[in-house]
This record gives C-alpha cells, sequence and structure tokens, in this order.
C-alpha cells in the first residue's frame, strides 16, 4: 500500500486560497503601436504551412503553429520557456504586411479623423482660435469620459463643416466609408463644387489638376466620361498612413488621443500579431488534425500578404495589385470580426469564429467566463417535500455529502472529530477526502495511503477537507434566479436517499415543485463566506421579500387545509387526543401548558382552535403574545352586527395568543398578506420565534391530514340534480338576453357605447352577459356542493385552486376568451365550418357549457384548446421579454447603494438619491402599505398586553398632552435649523427650513394625528352617552400604560425599519421590478370605465417607460376640467381640443357648372356643429379652408351666405398660378382641378389641436366628475386650453412631460406610470422612484438600453459585459481610457470585492495622533475665502501683521 506522503497533488489550482496577493486597481486600455507588436513577438510567421510532412509532421517552423509560440497539447514543451502547457501561457508572434490595411475595429475611428484633418497638409480642420479653445478644454484637470466624449464630438461637427483648410487651403469634401463594400474610404472632394447651381462659381486651382488627370485617363478609356462627375478621391491605407504620420501631437489631443501612447498611424495594420498556438489548440485525431478557425484564417492572412508581395514584385498590373490588397484587407477584418456588415458569408459550413465572436453574446468571454462561471463545490438533484424538516434545513444526500467537502482547520478543540474523519476515510460518511498539511504545499489525497497513519501525525494548523455534516451551511438555489431569494442559506441535514429535501414553506421564494423540480447546492469554502450567508442569506433572516415587506415563506397547500379544518367551529376532542395533537408539533424539549378546556359539560373537551393557542404560545413562560384582526379569505362584512360574530367564522380575532374566533387559511397563515399571524410573529417577536411557529405547524399538518384522511376523486365533481337544474335554467336565459342583443344588432337598433361601433358594442354585451354565467355558476356550486367537498375546502381555504376552477369542474367551463375579445372567425365568416354564417350565437363564438366532468363537444374542445394554445404562446413569449427587462434593470442599478451620509450613490459616487425613497426607510420591514408602523395593530397590542382593572382611564385631553409629552424628547433632536446654523420654528416648512429630517417629523406628527384621532373618538363617544363617565370610559379606555408602550414600539419599529449603509438598494429594486414582471400579461387592456379608448398596459407599457420612448402607443393626455360636473361645458372643452373636420359638419360637397363658370358648393351641417358644441362660425370654416396651402393659389375666388360655401376655379389664372405637383396631377384642366380639390375638402381640419386624434369624456362612478381624457401628443396646446386647468393635466409619455414641465415632472411621471401599470403587484414605491430617479439624474431621461447606460456609466468592462462588447473595447483602447473599476461588473470579472454590503467599508488603522492634532477639514468654500484673505493682505502689505504665516500654520495643522 502506498504512504499517503507518496501521492502528491499539485496545488497550482488550489481550490482554496487564503488571500490574494494583489489587488487590481485600474486597467488601462491602449493600443498595440507596430513597436510593441514586434518587440513582443518571438518569431515571424511568414508561412502559411502547418506541419511539415518530409519531417514526421512536425510543426512547421515559422508556420502558424510554431513551436516558440507555445503549445497546446498535454505532451512536449514550449520552444521558448521549456514549459509544459499548464506552466506556459504562450508566446506571440508578428505577420510583417507587405502594405498597411484597414484595421476593422478601428475604421470608424479611422474615418472620423479623415473628417477632422487636412487631406494634403494632415493640419486640424479648425480656425486658430477654436483649436485653442477646444486644447483647453481638453486640458482641464479632473475631466471624465462623458465630457471627453462630447467635446470630441463638437469638433467633429465642426470639421465636417469645414471646406477649406485653414493653413494650407486646400479643398476638403465628404469623407465616408464607400457604398456597401466592407473597408474602402472615398473622399467625395468637389461634392459642394459640383451642387452648387451658381452661374457665376469658379473651380478652385485643386479641381483644374483634378479636372486635366481625368482628361488625360479619357484618352486611355474612353468610358469613363459618363462617370465624371461620380469620380470620388480613394483614400487607401498607404495614403492614410502618410497623412496620418505627419499630425501634430497638439493636433492628435484634438482628435481625442494621447500622443504619448497612440498616434493615429496605430489605428492601420503594419505588422499583425499571431496570438499564443495554447488560444487556438489542434484537435488531434488518429491522422490528422483539425485546426482552429484563427489558425486557419491566419494562415489565409499570410497567404494573401504573399501573394501581394509577389505583384508587387512581378510588375502585376494595379487592379490586380489592388484585388490582392483588398483580399488580404478581407481575410485580416474576418480575423478580428467575422459578422462585419459588407462581408460575403460563407455559403456553407459554419460561420467562422473571429476574436470579436469569443468574446461577445452569452457564451462569450465576458459573459461566459467572466461575469459567470462554472464552479467547484456545487451539487445538483430533483427535490421532494419533508415536512419534519425545520424551514432552515435541506436534506442533503449522503452521496452528495461525501462527494462536497468544507476545508476545516485543525484547533486543539477539534483535532479528535477531524482524526476521526479521517480514520473514516473517503467511502464512510462521516470522513475526508483530502489534507492539506501546514508545513508542505500539497493535498494528500486519503483515497491511497494509510488513514490511520495520516490521523495520528495530524497537527494544529493543517487543514482537513471533511465531509458534509449536519449543521454546515450550504447555499440552495433554484434557477431562473429572479430574486434575491431564489438563493438562500439553509442548514444540512444528511439523508439516504438521492433527492434534496426541503420544507414546503420555503417553495415560494424559490418557486419551486415537486413536479421534477431540481435545485442546486453550493457549500461556501472560508468562514467570512458562511458567516455571510448564515445572517444574510439564511431563510430566517429572509421570511418576508424585499419588494414590500409581506411575508413570503409561510404555510402553502396542504398546511393550509389541515390549518383550516383543524381550526373550524364544530372541531372537539378530548384531553387524550388534544394532548397528542398538541404532542405532534413540539420539540421534545418542549414543556408545554394545557390551556383550559371549551367545554366542561357534559364532558370536558378542547376545540382545534386551542391547538393553535399552544402552537402560538405552548407555555405560560413563552413571551409571545399575539394580538391580531384580519380577515379570513371569505370574509364579508355582516350587516348590523359586529365583525367577530359572522356566522361563517369569517374574522380572526387573537388576543394575548388566543384565539376568540375565525379559521386559519391563507390570508391568516398564508403569504402574501401582512395581517398573518407569522407576519406577527416576525415583526413583533423576531424571526426565530416566526420560523419555530412555521416548523410547528408543519409538523402538525403533515400528521392530522394524514390520520384524517383527505382525498380528491372524480365523486367529488359530480354534479347533483338540483344543481345542473340550475345550471341549464341560468345558461338558457343567458342565451336569451345574447339573442335580444343580437337581433337589436341585426335591425341596427343596437345604442352604440361611447368610442364604439354597433358590432363592439355589441361584443362587449355579449362577453358581460356570458361572464357573469360562469360567476353564477360558481355561486351555485359553492351553495350545492358538501362543505366537506374536497376541491371545495381547498378553494375556499386558499390551499389550492379557486371558486372558478370548481365551477369548471363541476358545472360549466364558461366563455372562451382569445385576445381580450370572443373566438375570432377563422374560417369564412364564422369561427368553424360547424355553424352558419355570421353566426353570432354563444356556442359559435367559443361558450362552453359543458363541464370537464361531463365532457366538451368536439366544437367546445377546439375552442378551449385554442385559448389553451394563447396561454403557451404568451407564457414563452412574456419569459424572454421580461427576462431581458430584468437584465437592463439590473445591469443599470446594480451600483446602486445607501451610504452612511443617506445618500444612494453609484460606484463613481454620484448622487441619485439624497435619501433612500425620501424616508430613509427600507421596504422590507414595512408594516402597513409603505408604512414602517401598522397603527391600529401596534395599538391593540399595546392595549392588551398592558391591560389592567385598576388602571385609571385618560381623558382625551390628557390622552394628547401626553402623547405629546412622549414625543417632546423625540422632536427635540429633530430641531430646524437654516443654513447659517440659525435655529428655526419646528414648523417652519420654507425652503430655507427643509433638510433630511423631514419624513422622521412626518412620522411623530403621523404618531399625534393618530393618537388625536383616538380621543377624539373617546370624546365623541363619551358626550353622546346618557350616563356620563364610567361605563364607556372604562371600556373604551386609554391607560397611561398603554399609550406610552404604543408610542415607545411606534419608536422602535421607526428606527428599526431604517436602511443600513451599504444596503444595494440598486440591485433590491431592479429585481423588485423585473421578478413581478414575469406575471405581468403582454396584452393590452381597455381603459377602466371607458369603451373603446384602449391602453398599452403589462410589459409593452413597461418597455416604453423604461426604454424611454419617444413615441409610445397609446398616448393619452389626463385634463381636468374647470367646470367638471356639467357635462355641456365639458363637450365645449372637448370641441375646442378635439381635431374636427370639414367631412365631419357638413350635409354635401358638390360641384357645380353654369355657362361661364365651374365651383365646388359646401353645404354646413349647422346642427351637428349644435350638437358637437363646437365654437364654430361659417367665416371660421372659410378661414380653415383658405389657410390650407393648396387653396391659397390665387386662382380660387371664395363666397360665402346662410350656410353655403361657393369655390370658384378661374380658368384664365389656373396655368399659372399650379405649383409643379398640382400640375401633374391635374394636368391643368379646370374638370380635373376640380375635382383634385373637390377630394381635399373633407380632410381640411376645422378646429381642435393638430395632435389630438381623439377625446373622451370619462365620467366617474357617481356621475358627478368629467375628465376629459385626449388621444395624442400635445400636452402644451392641451394646457392652455381655455376651460382646462392646466395645473392638473398630465400625460403618459415621459419625454413630452420633460420637454413641457421639465425632469422633475418626468420623474414624477415615470413613478406614477410604472406604478399605474403594477399597481396589482404591490411593489413598494421607493423601488420604482429609485429607477426613476436612476433614469432622470444626469438633468435628462436617460432610457434603461445600452445608450442609457452609455451616457450613465464610464467604466469599460461594465458596458462590455453588457452589449456590443468588441465596439466599447475597441473604443476604450483606441481613446486610451481607464477603467477604475469601480461597478459590480468590474469588480466581479477582476475578482476583486464589490463595495456593496459587508465589502462597503475599509478599515482605517488609527494613527498616534495626539489629541489636538488632528482638525476638522475645511470646506471648499472656507478653504476658498482664505485663500482670498492671503490676496487681499499681500494687496495692503498685511503679510508683515501674520496674516499668511497664520493660515499656512492652520493648513500645516490640518495636513497632519
Amino acid at each position: 500500500m502506498q504512504s499517503a506522503e507518496a501521492v502528491q497533488i499539485d496545488l497550482g489550482k488550489a481550490q482554496v486560497v487564503d488571500r490574494v496577493p494583489k489587488v487590481i486597481k485600474e486597467i488601462k486600455f491602449g493600443v498595440l503601436s507596430t513597436q510593441d507588436i514586434v518587440s513582443q513577438a518571438v518569431v515571424e510567421v511568414s508561412d502559411r504551412k502547418l506541419f511539415d510532412l518530409d519531417n514526421d509532421r512536425a510543426v512547421a517552423p515559422h508556420g502558424p503553429l510554431d513551436g516558440r509560440m507555445g503549445i497546446s497539447s498535454k505532451s512536449g514543451t514550449c520552444d521558448t520557456c521549456g514549459g509544459a502547457l499548464q506552466v506556459c501561457s504562450g508566446h506571440f508572434g508578428h505577420v510583417k504586411l507587405v502594405l498597411p490595411a484597414f484595421h476593422v475595429g478601428y475604421f470608424k475611428r479611422v474615418i472620423s479623423i479623415l473628417q477632422e484633418i487636412c487631406k494634403e497638409c494632415s493640419h486640424i480642420l479648425l480656425p486658430e482660435t477654436e483649436r485653442r479653445a477646444f486644447l483647453r478644454e481638453l486640458r482641464r484637470p479632473g475631466i471624465d469620459n462623458l465630457r471627453r466624449m462630447q467635446i470630441a464630438k463638437k469638433i467633429n461637427e465642426r470639421c465636417r463643416k469645414t471646406r477649406t483648410c485653414y493653413k494650407c487651403n486646400a479643398v476638403n469634401g465628404v469623407v465616408k466609408k464607400a457604398g456597401t463594400s466592407a473597408l474602402k474610404i472615398t473622399h467625395e472632394k468637389f461634392r459642394a463644387f459640383n451642387a452648387s447651381a451658381s452661374v457665376k462659381k469658379i473651380p478652385p486651382p485643386s479641381k483644374v489638376v483634378f479636372d486635366k488627370s481625368f482628361e488625360e485617363a479619357k484618352k486611355s478609356n474612353p468610358d469613363i466620361d459618363k462617370h465624371f462627375k461620380k469620380a470620388h478621391d480613394d483614400l487607401h491605407p498607404l495614403r492614410v498612413l502618410r497623412l496620418f504620420r505627419s499630425v501634430s501631437n497638439e493636433d492628435c489631443e484634438l482628435l481625442s488621443l494621447n500622443p504619448e501612447e497612440a498616434r493615429p498611424e496605430v489605428f492601420l495594420w503594419q505588422y499583425v500579431p499571431a496570438p499564443p498556438v495554447c488560444i487556438r489548440p489542434s484537435v488531434g485525431q488518429e491522422a490528422a488534425s483539425t485546426e482552429d478557425d484563427l489558425t486557419a484564417k491566419l494562415g489565409d492572412i499570410i497567404q494573401s500578404n504573399i501573394n501581394l508581395k509577389n505583384a508587387l514584385i512581378k510588375g502585376a498590373p494595379v487592379q490586380t495589385i489592388i484585388e490582392c490588397w483588398d483580399y488580404m484587407q478581407l481575410q485580416l477584418a474576418v480575423y478580428i470580426n467575422s459578422d462585419v456588415p459588407g462581408l460575403q458569408k460563407a455559403d456553407f459550413g459554419k460561420p467562422i469564429r473571429g476574436f470579436c465572436q469569443r468574446l461577445k453574446g452569452k457564451q462569450g468571454r465576458f459573459r461566459g467566463n467572466l461575469s459567470g462561471k462554472r464552479v467547484d463545490f456545487s451539487g445538483r438533484t430533483v427535490i421532494s417535500p419533508d415536512p419534519n424538516l425545520r424551514v432552515n434545513e435541506v436534506a442533503v444526500p449522503q452521496l452528495v455529502a461525501m462527494n462536497m467537502t468544507y476545508p476545516e482547520q485543525v484547533t486543539r478543540y477539534n483535532k479528535e472529530k477531524l482524526r476521526q474523519r479521517i480514520r473514516n476515510g473517503t467511502k464512510t460518511w462521516p470522513g475526508a477526502n483530502y489534507v492539506l498539511k501546514k508545513s508542505q504545499n500539497f493535498k494528500m489525497n486519503l483515497k491511497f495511503g494509510n488513514p490511520n497513519l495520516v490521523a495520528n501525525e495530524l497537527e494544529e494548523g493543517d487543514i482537513v477537507e471533511r465531509h458534509i455534516e449536519d449543521g454546515d451551511i450550504v447555499l440552495f438555489n433554484r434557477q431562473p434566479s429572479l430574486h434575491k431569494l431564489s438563493i438562500l442559506s439553509h442548514f444540512a441535514k444528511v439523508r439516504p436517499h438521492r433527492t434534496f429535501r426541503l420544507n414546503e414553506c420555503v417553495c415560494n421564494p424559490y418557486n419551486a415543485d415537486f413536479d421534477g423540480d431540481e435545485m442546486n447546492l453550493h457549500v461556501p469554502q472560508t468562514e467570512e463566506a458562511r458567516a455571510e450567508a448564515m445572517e444574510l442569506m439564511g431563510v430566517k433572516n429572509n421570511l418576508a421579500t424585499p419588494k414590500n415587506g409581506e411575508p413570503i415563506i409561510s404555510a402553502i397547500q396542504d398546511f393550509i387545509t389541515a390549518a383550516y379544518l383543524l381550526s373550524s367551529k364544530d372541531i372537539f376532542y378530548d384531553r387524550k387526543t388534544f394532548t397528542h395533537i398538541c404532542l405532534y408539533m413540539l420539540e421534545s424539549d418542549t414543556r408545554f401548558d394545557l390551556p383550559p378546556p371549551s367545554v366542561l359539560k357534559p364532558q370536558i373537551l378542547w376545540t382545534g382552535k386551542q391547538v393553535f393557542n399552544v402552537l402560538m404560545r405552548p407555555n405560560k413562560q413563552s413571551p409571545v403574545l399575539i394580538n391580531l384582526d384580519a380577515a379570513c379569505r371569505e370574509f364579508k362584512a355582516p350587516k348590523g352586527t359586529p365583525r367577530d360574530l359572522d356566522a361563517n367564522d369569517g374574522w380572526l380575532c387573537i388576543r394575548n395568543s388566543e384565539i376568540m374566533c375565525g379559521v386559519m387559511d391563507k390570508s391568516t397563515i398564508g403569504s402574501g398578506k401582512k395581517d398573518s399571524v407569522f407576519y406577527v410573529m416576525l415583526r413583533d417577536f423576531g424571526p426565530d420565534v416566526a420560523s419555530e411557529g412555521m416548523n410547528r405547524l408543519s409538523r402538525l399538518s403533515a400528521r392530522w391530514l394524514t390520520n384524517l384522511g383527505f382525498s380528491i376523486g372524480i365523486t367529488d365533481v359530480y354534479p347533483g340534480e338540483k344543481l345542473l337544474e340550475e345550471k341549464h335554467h341560468i345558461v338558457e336565459h343567458a342565451y336569451a338576453q345574447c339573442d335580444e342583443v343580437i337581433q337589436l344588432f341585426k335591425n341596427g337598433k343596437l345604442e352604440k357605447a361611447p368610442g364604439c361601433d354597433e358590432q363592439m358594442t355589441m361584443e362587449n354585451a355579449i362577453s358581460g352577459l356570458l361572464s357573469k354565467v360562469r360567476q353564477q355558476a360558481g355561486e351555485i356550486c359553492i351553495a350545492e356542493l358538501s362543505r366537506w367537498n374536497s376541491p371545495l375546502i381547498m378553494a375556499t381555504s386558499g390551499s389550492k385552486g379557486s371558486d372558478i376552477n370548481v365551477a369548471q369542474m363541476v358545472a360549466l367551463v364558461g366563455q372562451q376568451i382569445i385576445g381580450n375579445q370572443r373566438v375570432q372567425d377563422g374560417f369564412q365568416d364564422r369561427t368553424l365550418p360547424h355553424f352558419p354564417k355570421h353566426a353570432r350565437q354563444p356556442p359559435a363564438k367559443g361558450f362552453v357549457r359543458n363541464s370537464f366532468f361531463s365532457g366538451l363537444t368536439p366544437t367546445e374542445f377546439l375552442f378551449h384548446a385554442i385559448s389553451g394554445r394563447e396561454g403557451l404562446v404568451d407564457t414563452a413569449v412574456k419569459t424572454a421579454e421580461t427576462g431581458y427587462m430584468s437584465r437592463r434593470l439590473m445591469k443599470s442599478l446594480e451600483d446602486l447603494s445607501t451610504r452612511y451620509d443617506d445618500t444612494v450613490r453609484n460606484s463613481s459616487s454620484n448622487i441619485v438619491q439624497f435619501q433612500y425613497g425620501d424616508d430613509k426607510l427600507d421596504p422590507v420591514d414595512m408594516e402597513g402599505r409603505a408604512k414602517p408602523v401598522h397603527f391600529d395593530r401596534t395599538f391593540t397590542h399595546a392595549e392588551v398586553t398592558t391591560f389592567d382593572n385598576s388602571d385609571k382611564g385618560l381623558l382625551p385631553d390628557e390622552i394628547i398632552t401626553l402623547c405629546q409629552n412622549l414625543l417632546a424628547p423625540e422632536r427635540a433632536k429633530l430641531a430646524r435649523f437654516d443654513l447659517l446654523g440659525k435655529k428655526l420654528e419646528y414648523n417652519d416648512r420654507s425652503d430655507h427650513g427643509i433638510d433630511q429630517l423631514e419624513s422622521a417629523r412626518d412620522f411623530l406628527q403621523s404618531i399625534e394625528d393618530y393618537v388625536c384621532a383616538k380621543a377624539e373618538k373617546l370624546r365623541s363617544i363619551d358626550s353622546g352617552t346618557k350616563q356620563r363617565g364610567k361605563g364607556v370610559i372604562h371600556t373604551a379606555k386609554v391607560s397611561t400604560r398603554a399609550l406610552t408602550s404604543f408610542i415607545t414600539a411606534c419608536l422602535t419599529k421607526y428606527k428599526r425599519a431604517q436602511v443600513e449603509p451599504g444596503h444595494a438598494v440598486g440591485a433590491v429594486g431592479a429585481q423588485s421590478i423585473g421578478e413581478p414582471g414575469t406575471q405581468m400579461t403582454l396584452k393590452t387592456f381597455h381603459f377602466a370605465g371607458v369603451a373603446g379608448m384602449s391602453i398599452t398596459q403589462g410589459v409593452p407599457r413597461i418597455k416604453e417607460i423604461i426604454n424611454a420612448s419617444k413615441e409610445i402607443s397609446t398616448p393619452v393626455i389626463t385634463c381636468e376640467l374647470v367646470n367638471k360636473q356639467d357635462l355641456r361645458a365639458a363637450q365645449i372643452v372637448k370641441g375646442r381640443v378635439e381635431k374636427t373636420f370639414v367631412r365631419d359638419i357638413i350635409y354635401y360637397i358638390e360641384e357645380d357648372w353654369t355657362g361661364n363658370e365651374a365651383y365646388i358648393n359646401i353645404k354646413i351641417d349647422f346642427s351637428t356643429i349644435q350638437n358637437l358644441q363646437l365654437e364654430l362660425t361659417l367665416q371660421d370654416i372659410l378661414m380653415a379652408i383658405k389657410k390650407h396651402k393648396r387653396f391659397k393659389s390665387a386662382d380660387l375666388k371664395f363666397r360665402s351666405f346662410g350656410s353655403h360655401i361657393h369655390i370658384f376655379v378661374d380658368q384664365q389664372t389656373t396655368r399659372t398660378a399650379l405649383s409643379k405637383t398640382e400640375e401633374a396631377a391635374t394636368g391643368a384642366d379646370p374638370y380635373i382641378r376640380l375635382k383634385h380639390l373637390k377630394r381635399l375638402i373633407p380632410n381640411i381640419q376645422v378646429i381642435g389641436h393638430p395632435q389630438c386624434a381623439r377625446a373622451i369624456i370619462r365620467t366617474d362612478e357617481t356621475n358627478t366628475t368629467n375628465t376629459l381624457l385626449v388621444e395624442g401628443y400635445g400636452l402644451r396646446d392641451c394646457m392652455t386650453t381655455d376651460g382646462i386647468n392646466g395645473r392638473h393635466t398630465r400625460t403618459n409619455n415621459i419625454m413630452e412631460t420633460r420637454a413641457v414641465l421639465g425632469i422633475e415632472a418626468a420623474r414624477t411621471t415615470i413613478v406614477d406610470e410604472i406604478g399605474e401599470v403594477m399597481k396589482d403587484m404591490a411593489i413598494d414605491p421607493r423601488h420604482m422612484q429609485l429607477l426613476a430617479d436612476v433614469m432622470t439624474y444626469k438633468g435628462e431621461v436617460l432610457g434603461i438600453t445600452r445608450f442609457g447606460l452609455a451616457k450613465m456609466r464610464d467604466s469599460v468592462l461594465q458596458l462590455a459585459s453588457f452589449e456590443k462588447t468588441a465596439d466599447h473595447l475597441f473604443d476604450a483602447g483606441g481613446a486610451g481610457r481607464t477603467d477604475l473599476i469601480e461597478g459590480v461588473s468590474e469588480c466581479i470579472i477582476v475578482g476583486k470585492s464589490v463595495s456593496l454590503g459587508t465589502g462597503a467599508m475599509e478599515v482605517v488603522r488609527a494613527l498616534n495622533f495626539y489629541e489636538g492634532q488632528i482638525g476638522r477639514r475645511k470646506t471648499a468654500f472656507e478653504d476658498a475665502w482664505e485663500e482670498i484673505c492671503e490676496a487681499r493682505g499681500r494687496s495692503t502689505g498685511a503679510v508683515g501683521k501674520g496674516v499668511v504665516p497664520r493660515v499656512m500654520k492652520k493648513r500645516r495643522k490640518e495636513a497632519v
């Protein structure tokens, strides 16, 4: 047997490294100069041969696989450094080009440089004054890249307009890429001269020379004469290189280049680097090898270079040389980027992967290997449920536990344990796999050697890689990881069998079910990682979602069913059974006190509800006193009786952990409700108590429900005779009503709904009738089915399904809706060939009257399948859309965090918000709806827990006084000061008194308001009672203890809810908006209450908002009217806004011909004008027609009288007065001209705003308030219209709001619009405010797109890891940018710890200063003031009086 020492494993790729020795601080990008390429190369590659066949297939010297550039096989060594593949990272070679060539990556930059310099003398095309001004601006210290890019853009725009060089007076024209060819640049030198229509134009001297050379060329080739006007100057690489070499260093700065590091000539290839062999490995086969695309392309480049060289040596025709040169450039372009537009693609085989293709995309280096990578110490298998596990545990299969290890350091405390692990070896659990000796640099594999020997030699400081044991911390994750809670840390429980098992309560955050889902397990490898995983990612610390603070880990499905049945009114147990049930859920070491029985005679009995009392508070020593009033799922407020006396037991009332009434269902123990039992436990008594409550419930439910028996079968959905009869009656009645509507439609008597035509009105009416049918059928089902019916129990308790599901199984499936309407006609004028043409009856348009129990007819089955297919397609498309949206949000917001000065900043320390959410509160800690304290519940809790019969009740005035006294110390901390430090009134809300404490003052005021409201209520009750005093005061009394307890609790909760510095608010916000997006629809809905006005909703609307689209699909301006009550006033304003055309207000238009004249006769319909409440006269209409550009010609005469307008065409002046287009349209024939004008008249606008397509008056539910909704743009026009209150008029178009009302209004619009689209998702407004602030903090609205991100962030690596990877890298190289590696993406790429969360702070060592040495840092204002004082001192000769020395002394002191 081998000894352990004999087996050594190289630690070249050590899995656990204690400290990374260096941290990358910044990365500077640049371009390799010709000299750099040559000096880093170890060999010139000049032969395209790969292998030397004469020399036993050895690699060919000077070929693309030359051994000096490294090796790609495991055998062999590098010819340069002699290292093996593991050691040698390869060496570069180079290819020397015969002629220079354009670099495809810098091609755009080359064109922009050529646009900015003279094509004769290389001087920049700027006058000297502007040149100096731009240089001054570019040389300003501290100028950032974004500003640099703006200046470069200005320089480019200015130079492109220059036509004559300011230095040599040469003519410069337009420089652009030539046509469709990939790499050709043309200079249209004389474009301006050729385009000029001036008769007196004089050709510049260069034009004369150019013409002469053209004449010479024409002699040898007469065919080129016809191309004379199109002749351009060709800027080939050789000429461009000469120009670039002549650019002065100063001009380089104006071209956005640093002349010391990169001059313009580096953007052309003269030498091409040949990359090391190991990045383009050969794949060897038995008798051949397959080469990498890069190697093949390198061979093509070498060959095309040789061909060009031979053509030059042999003196081939210019045409041939140019073709060879172009072909070489093409090969170079494909080598770098095979997707260049203008390249011909290969017709067969897979596309070539150039360098850019290796970097970009999901599988590229950036996203595939740098931002995210495959990891060690991870496992994946199927998951299954286990209710006996705690919520923070996960069962790990023994097989996995033996494979995954944790490196535990040997100390005197664990030495014996680890020795035992080593003796157990690798095959026995719990064992160990490797030992790392502190004295040696290699791992010992315990598969080999003598484990006892290794165990005996174990020393403190050694590291043992032991198997995973019970209690180890692991990370558990399910993809897709949509939000923070998709990866949580659990404690491992090693168990037999092959699946991961978890408590079902934890399914919600993972969105997991047990139909074959797989999940991933990761084992953190250091103590820091374990500590952070446990504290920040532990299940207990993530019971509530950061989206809005609702509980997300709580009881589901069977647990809810069991709790619902157990807490029903009619469940009673004797002592034996009751204690037995209580022991199901309690741990072996938990003592429990039997509560007093509910029934004493004739037998002592306990109720099921009392089991939950024990669950919440098992014994009297437990401090858990829960007080809660909440509506159960099926609660409907009873009229005339108190809520807690509801006959259906629908109101849950808990006092001091005792249930008074109500059942446990989804609303009271499930997720998503803040009025639930576990949420109250979490908020009032901490996460440990809440998770223990869930552990008890899951153990109880699983066993109790198993013993009871709960199943579902076909008999459960069997409808009774009465139910079938009622269903038949409902359906027939609905059919009859539908027939009436259809008949009205056919007779043309159907009254149209606003904004709809007759067909839409009919469809809406029928859809409304039929949707009620299913609702009624559902109600009958619930009434008729037994209360022990399993599907019904599941629906009413909320554990699974709804009343509609039950109704579909038992009664009828109902109307199938496709695209928000009934089934469309897919066959000739009907849905299916089984129905008559134009059939509108319910069965013909997708109404299914059968249930799933009775079975569907063939046509019903088809309609149902169509509806189902739509759902599947919608889901598939939505997943892709929302996934991309989430990624964009994440990239834009990832580096935002709260800082120690309360601001929210990005990684460059730009302020995005002065306070997170304007109040520094964390959404995860919000108890109420976006509020930190739920006042009612907190007051009840304070009242009940401090209740003492002997306590005196306070009078209303005493209550208010006590409240103010209790809040006074807090208010004293929030005193107001102005900018100069002068104390202000506490309630001074003027501009100079507003500070960062405003939100805290508001909170204190809200407490006082709540207490005052209580006092006022007490006062009104007191004064209304006959017998003043005792009874009422005693029942509703507020004691001193209760009020003190309430205010203390409120203040504590407020302080606890404040967001911590370093919190990654951006990432959490992006996930909180992105994750609910996956549940949104892709469809467009109708505006609530207004038929006919569609408004984009769901995912498309969110995309419009975050893209900051200039044009949106449904722009709507909501106008508040000055007179909201009067409908006629609203119609008058509508008339002023809405576009009205001539066609809307006329009886007819006709042509009249008499003997000597022809005219158009328009008859105006004044009754319509009156009905539409339009402010129009005959003269207004006539003026509108005259203003139309086609009616302005001199040959038209107008006459108006009564309700007629006549337009005469003068035949003599017709010819001269026409424009060319009109002449072409009418042929100047009076007859045709008259027809042409007549056709134009109906479409002339007479009144209204030109951009407002239509307006609708919306009346609210009470029919009292009217609002005008305008479809289209034109916010400014609407705001200034008489009758509209401009101050309360808003549009849903963000960019228009920005243009009219400014950036703050745009920010508010973004918040409101996202809130409107996602109102059903209950997202905390703070997340939406943060997104709006990120989009607007630069002073313009930036979309969350690659263009917006480029304006927000300066980081090359972040932009490259998002989209357009190669473009960003080339830009960075060309401009010589520096990436400071501050953001999240960059830190992940270079392996640096991110400056968020636990990485937000740096520890500063205390220096040995004595007291008085460290002074306060001066502000910029104080510094400037001192400098002014110094200057004044010098000018008045006050230096001698010691002004300057004192200042200097202060400075020196400060510097220390």
